[in-house]
Parts: C-alpha cells; structure tokens; sequence
C-alpha cells in the first residue's frame, strides 16, 4: 500500500483499492466532469465571438473575453493547489464549481462587454481550482503507479473538449444565442457540484494549522498576470518595445524576482522553493512546458496554414485538428498503461519527446492538401503529447513528498499553461515577422485573426488575390509555413533535452 500522506486524517478509499469499485468511479466522474468544463469554456467562446461583438458593440475588449479566462484560470491554479494542502481538497473543489457555474449566468446576463469580461475573470478563477484540485484529488487516492491511468482519462476530456467546444458553440450561436454557450455550463456545473459534494466527502483532511502566505500570493497573482498580459500583447502583435509590453515584463520580472526572495523565508510558502530542488520534478515540469509549447502554438499555426494554402473554410480547418486531439488521449492512454505495468515514467516521456520534433519535421514537407500523409503526422504529434503531459505529472507528483502534491500538481499545471501562451505569442511574433519579406508583408500587427478579431488580414489579404497573383502568395506561404514549423521542431529538442537528463525512477505504489 502507497504511504498515506502526513498530516492528514484519511477516510478515503484505499490509494490500492482497485481501480473499478464504485467509490473511485463515482470520485472520477466528478473530477472528468470538472475538467471537461473548464476546457469546453476555452474552445466554445472562439466562434461565438463575431456574434458577441456584434450584439454588445465592441470590438477593443473583445480580445479579453479569452485571454481574461485563460490568466486568470492559469494565476488561481496554483493559489488552489496550496489552498488544497492547507484547507482539503473537497472544499476547494466545490468553490471552484461554485463560482464557475455563478460566473456562467452572469456571462449570460452580461449587457457590455466589461461586464462579460469581468464575468469571464471570475469563470477563469473557478475554472483554475476545477483543473488543480481535480489532478491533486487523484494524487491523494491513487498510489504514483496506477496514476498514469487516471490521468490519461483527464487528458481525453481535454481532447473531447477541443472537437465539441467550436462544434457546440457553432451551432448554438446559430439556432440559438451566444448566450446558450454559457448558459449550458448551469445544469452541467450543478450537476458536477452535486456529485462532487456527494463522492468526495473521505477525502484527506490537514490536520495542521493553515497558515496563509497573503504577501507571496499578491506578488505571485501580479507577476504572473503582469507576464501572461504581456505574452498575450506579443502574441497580437505588438513589439517588444512597444511601452505597455515593456511595462508589463518590467513588473512581471519585479514582482516574480521579490517573490523568489520572499518565497525562500516564508513559513507557508504558497510555492516553496525547496521542491526546485528536486531534479525530477524541475525536469517534468519542463518537458510539460515544451509539450504544451508545440501543442498550443500548433492548434492556432496548423488551421492557419491548412485555410490559407487550401482556401478551406473555418469549418474544415476545425475538422483539420480532429487528428491531433484524436491522438492525445490515445497517447495518455498508452502511456499510463505502461507505466503502471513497469513502474518507470522516464522511458514514455523521452518517446514521446523524441518522436515529438519528427513529426512537426514531417508536417513541415508535407501539403496540407495531402489530407492523408498530414493526418497521420498530426495524430503522431497528438500521441506524442499525450504521451508527456499525464506522464510527467506523475513523475513530479512522485518526486515530492505527500503533503505537497497540491503545490507539484499546480506547478505542472502552472508551466503548462504557460508554455502554452509562450507558444502562441512566439510563434504567432515569428510567422509576422517571416511575413514582412514576403509579398503580403504590408498586412502588418494582427495577421493572425486570433482570438478577438472580427476579421483575419491574412485571408483577407488572400481573398483579395486571384489568379497566379494568388497562387504566387500561396507558393511564398507554404516556404513561411515549412520554415516556422521547422523551428518548432528545433524548439522541441529542448524537450528532448530534458526529457533525456530526467532521472530514471521507479514510481511508488504497488510493488
């Protein structure tokens, strides 16, 4: 049996209770729910946008309604994961719900667009403890070994998530309203809370005094927010020394450099310092980062590349990422399988980092008219990342004791989706960049349509063209395309890297 954490008093099922009684089934139901919630809201809102714009009268805020979400969840994921080591993990996790599900209706009332932005801040919030705990919940009951499993069925909640939320919200906003895309969170999220307020009531409970770290937080929450707003400027299109970018990374490096230094004296750090100590958990969280790197920036680059070189519509280039999504739960599965067999998390992620650049290389040279050959590429690169991302966070969740699985498990989650927004904002500044020498370099900032544009300048650009003008343009993208995509294989040997230096340990639980 997998050693209890210190600290807490335990009426849970047995972290070697069998993976299908009941009680583990019905904690997993509720924790796969929470999950597909919190991703659904980060791919239905993107094609409800136009009409939301067009309805509320604003276009300057519009951007927000995505990023407000995404910072926000990515500043309160690891708040959440402290809270849960201080406070419980059930109480916690119906918070979260809670002001989710809230959060949903008053983005439905929502009558301008500040009050739909701060209404999606305050989803965002909910959303990033429904992520945290629900990943530090499965650290708590299920031994380092069995966990792969059970992650893996996380990741298939984010894949089935990435195909139903723009599917959803489509045709919700057509036959319906904007509104529905969040008003269908109310019986979902109530639902969720009531399960989970029913299954998670044995969970472990700290039986130390909570000792709050109000100062570390408030310096975490500025830097962090300060760093995703300015990634997010970059990634629209603004330079890096434009004034507001240089501002926010100013305050971002301040504000992350105190709290380095306050972290290493507090008596409750909300991070403590002493698990980058750790070798193994320093090494997952950095293949997690350079996983979610390539994944992210690829689902925004590869649609782009498929509508612009095809002349394809919004909708096939939807169906186009069906194969990457299709291939990350197939990879988690696999993974988790294994890893519970043999006990060594190691040897997955290093596969699933080397085949990682190999596939990126092999959508590189291949035409996004060749449906075929570009699929299988994709679905590679989807099981290479879903053979990363459950796996090392096992591997950090083992590398630290038990009573800081909340904090390892947020930091994963933290550097996710940071890599994710890095990834986006780099690659999007890198395809502008390329594009000022070629023959649509007059476009300028914003090409990439994006989150909260109306309108894309790319295909604009191209829609504007005919003839052998157009194929001319078409001919100097797909060379733009096959350099950006190779730099992104070369970025993922970072990855490799790490993955390579990772300390080959054996995983705690059933021996």
């Amino acid at each position: 049996m997998a050693q209890q954490p210190s600290g807490f008093a335990v009426t849970c099922p047995s972290p070697s209770t069998p993976a299908t009684t009941p009680g583990i089934r019905s904690i997993l139901f509720a924790l796969m729910l929470a999950i597909f919630l919190s991703a659904l809201d980060q791919t239905i809102v993107a094609v409800s946008l136009p009409a939301i714009s067009s309805q509320l009268h604003d276009v300057e805020l519009l951007a927000w309604v995505i990023s407000g979400y995404l910072v926000a969840m990515t500043v309160a994921v690891p708040i959440y994961g402290k809270l849960g080591d201080l406070y419980g993990r059930r109480r916690l996790m119906l918070t979260g719900l809670a002001l989710f599900t809230l959060a949903s209706l008053f983005c439905a009332l929502a009558q301008n667009m500040e009050q739909l932005v701060l209404a999606r801040v305050l989803q965002g919030i909910g959303a990033g403890g429904m992520v945290s705990v629900s990943q530090a919940i499965i650290g708590d009951i299920i031994p380092p070994r069995e966990r792969g499993r059970y992650q893996g069925y996380f990741s298939s909640m984010y894949a089935l998530a990435s195909v139903a939320g723009p599917v959803l919200g489509g045709l919700m906003t057509e036959y319906l309203s904007w509104r529905w895309v969040f008003l269908i969170n109310l019986p979902l999220g109530i639902a969720a809370w009531l399960v989970a307020r029913r299954t998670l009531r044995g969970l472990p409970t700290p039986q130390r005094k909570p000792v709050i770290d109000y100062l570390g937080s408030m310096l975490m929450i500025i830097g962090l927010s300060a760093l995703l707003l300015g990634i997010t400027q970059i990634g629209q299109g603004h330079a890096l020394n434009d004034r507001p970018v240089q501002w926010l990374l100013g305050i971002a490096l301040l504000s992350l450099a105190l709290f380095i230094a306050y972290e290493r004296k507090a008596i409750e750090p909300v991070l403590p310092m002493h698990l980058f100590a750790s070798r193994s958990a320093v090494l997952c969280w950095i293949t997690v980062f350079f996983a979610s790197f390539q994944s992210i920036s690829l689902s925004v680059l590869m649609p782009l590349r498929y509508q612009t070189l095809t002349g394809s519509g919004a909708d096939s280039a939807a169906l186009h990422l069906l194969p990457l999504a299709m291939g990350m739960p197939l990879g988690a599965y696999c993974a988790g399988r294994h890893t519970s067999l043999s006990g060594r998390y190691k040897p997955l992620i290093v596969s699933g980092a080397l085949l990682m650049p190999l596939t990126i290389m092999g959508m590189a040279f291949s035409a996004p008219q060749d449906v075929l050959l570009t699929s299988l590429f994709m679905i590679l690169t989807g099981i290479a990342t879903g053979m990363q991302f459950p796996t090392s966070l096992v591997g950090s969740q083992n590398a630290v004791q038990a009573k800081d699985i909340g904090v390892a498990t947020s930091t994963s989650n933290l550097f996710r989706s940071l890599g994710g927004a890095l990834g986006v904002a780099l690659m999007s500044a890198l395809l502008l960049a390329m594009l000022q020498d070629t023959g649509i370099g007059h476009m300028g900032a914003g090409s990439l349509g994006g989150e909260g544009q109306s309108g894309n300048a790319l295909l604009d650009s191209l829609n504007a063209s005919s003839g052998p003008a157009l194929e001319a343009l078409r001919a100097e993208l797909a060379v733009t395309f096959r350099q950006l995509l190779m730099v992104s294989a070369a970025i993922a040997l970072l990855g490799l890297a790490a993955a390579l230096a990772m300390p080959n340990q054996m995983l705690r639980g059933r021996e």
